[in-house]
């Protein structure tokens, strides 16, 4: 699998999302913002960080780096892009996905262990994850607050578009288990096909046997699977 990491000034998790890819033997490349050549990837990651210092708007000044209008271009040709923490704030900004992300309920930056349930196994990055599985997966941000109006919630509902919620250990999501206020405890959304997913946990930060948890490794061997590798 070939995979394009953009990074943009202030993006701090691209190297973490290069190596899990690269450790995983797949042919994974950083690829600067101010580029214009995607170098034929089969999936784009918009990792987290900061972009220009979200200085203006989380992924609002990032949504013009020239990069970004190949990485329309190659999901409006049914490309896979996954948008983490700030990716994600950068797929709602250029109209990948709908909503926006807010700041955090409580006003502070959030840094911890998360759990999120898996709503649907109906996504290339969730091919093989029954619906319901509870996996534990870093957050760290302070605009992870999910909103859209109701149009596009009860679209986004329908059409089984919501792709990982915040819950309890058992599963449940309840409002204690909510970080930061998201609206329905959404941790994550996809577009109609299932091929563009923006999450605000990091399944880059447990994927590796060197932390606490390895559940991020469901999300990548999704991935693979859905192109015929691994297993």
């Amino acid at each position: 699998m070939k995979v394009s990491v953009i990074t943009f000034p202030g993006s701090n998790c691209d190297h973490d999302a290069l190596e899990v890819f690269a450790s995983r033997g797949h042919d994974s490349r950083l690829v600067w913002h101010k580029g214009r050549d995607l170098q034929n990837p089969d999936l784009v990651v918009l990792p987290g960080g900061f972009s220009y210092g979200d200085y203006l708007r989380c992924g609002a000044l990032a949504r013009f780096s020239p990069i970004v209008n190949e990485v329309l271009a190659f999901a409006q040709k049914g490309g896979l892009v996954l948008g983490i923490c700030n990716g994600f704030q950068i797929l709602t900004e250029c109209g990948l996905l709908p909503g926006t992300l807010l700041m955090n309920s409580g006003l502070d930056f959030i840094c911890r262990h998360q759990r999120v349930r898996v709503e649907t196994s109906a996504t290339a990055f969730t091919e093989g994850i029954p619906a319901g599985t509870v996996l534990d997966i870093p957050i760290a941000h302070k605009d992870g607050n999910y909103f859209c109006d109701d149009t596009v919630y009860n679209e986004l509902r329908d059409a089984n578009r919501i792709v990982f919620r915040y819950c309890d250990a058992a599963g449940i999501t309840t409002l204690e288990a909510n970080p930061n206020g998201s609206r329905d405890n959404i941790a994550g959304i996809c577009d109609a096909s299932g091929r563009i997913l923006g999450m605000m946990p990091h399944p880059e930060r447990s994927a590796t046997d060197a932390v606490v948890s390895q559940d991020g490794k469901r999300i990548f061997d999704a991935l693979e699977s859905h192109f015929g590798l691994g297993g």
